[in-house]
């Protein structure tokens, strides 16, 4: 029987099976040669006794380093560290302790690009560090090929309670939601590139379900920044929605302020959105010589 495809079925299977074929020359070669393999098998390795090792405090963040009362931040070449005084309540797709977890500590590693170690798992490496950094409890750990540089800090009191937003950005693999996807296998770890990761902390007590909403309206503000930027897809060439990579983390804190809604009809998630959309923009512009690292705003008198 004749077989009839489409235009764009033709272009999809050649996509495809261009990027079997890349795998397997990747893998032949990282097979044949035992010093790439070596180096790939150590290479997340190598980035945490660095963090460890050689970093230290970067002055841009260090002048700030209480983000409110409790929570504490430190900043390097290779790693952005938030630390509780007691544990957080914690949402986030994170690779170390991501969902639901009571947390000590947010890490952001930056590893290389295109890092070719597919033998240890990036939460591995993780939790190491959160080990040698002596974390008091569980982590949530993110990695990042970001610079960060990028690494942009916005805070705001809200109804007397803090709100912190900290973003490190990086373009490289910008996606719309709906492109066709590169790992096939439903257990594929995607390899660490430039990414968007968004880490939110607020010293209010939010309800399970708001830290749902939390995510989804910094994601809305996330994409709503890119479109208006004109960030596009390199795969279908639509408005990007994100990277292929991204993370968000948000933790609930101890405060006398409570709340059970986080929405566009509240003032939590109208002003989680500007301090999103204000963070995202100024991280993804941070050479230019305007971008403040750490800026504190203000509830406009109408919202207050």
């Amino acid at each position: 029987w004749p077989i009839r495809w489409s235009a764009s079925s033709i272009a999809r299977r050649c996509f495809q099976a261009l990027l079997s074929l890349q795998m397997l020359l990747y893998r032949a070669v990282r097979c044949d040669n035992p010093a790439v393999a070596g180096s790939a098998a150590s290479s997340h390795e190598r980035e945490v006794a660095r963090v460890i090792a050689h970093d230290t405090v970067s002055p841009n963040v260090s002048a700030q380093p209480t983000l409110m009362a409790g929570v504490t931040l430190s900043c390097s070449a290779n790693l952005v560290h938030v630390r509780f005084s007691q544990p957080h309540r914690a949402l986030s797709s994170a690779v170390l302790n991501g969902g639901f977890c009571y947390a000590s500590d947010f890490l952001n590693l930056r590893v290389a690009s295109h890092s070719p170690d597919a033998t240890e798992d990036p939460s591995v490496s993780l939790q190491r560090l959160s080990e040698q950094l002596q974390c008091q409890g569980p982590a949530v750990g993110m990695m990042t090929a970001a610079s960060l540089d990028s690494l942009r800090v916005v805070r705001e009191e809200i109804a007397a309670e803090m709100l912190a937003v900290l973003v490190t950005t990086g373009l490289e693999n910008a996606r719309s939601a709906g492109d066709l996807a590169e790992h096939r296998a439903l257990d594929d770890i995607p390899g660490e590139r430039g990414t968007i990761n968004l880490a939110i902390v607020t010293s209010a007590q939010i309800a399970d379900a708001a830290l749902v909403e939390m995510v989804a309206i910094a994601t809305e503000a996330k994409t709503a920044v890119l479109h208006a930027l004109g960030i596009t897809s390199p795969i279908s060439g639509r408005l990007a929605t994100g990277t292929g990579t991204d993370a968000i983390a948000v933790f609930s804190g101890h405060g006398v302020g409570r709340a059970r809604f986080a929405g566009k009809h509240t003032l939590l998630g109208e002003r989680l959105a500007v301090l999103v959309m204000q963070a995202l923009h100024s991280s993804v512009n941070y050479d230019s010589v305007n971008s403040k690292s750490f800026v504190d705003t203000q509830v406009p008198s109408s919202c207050a």
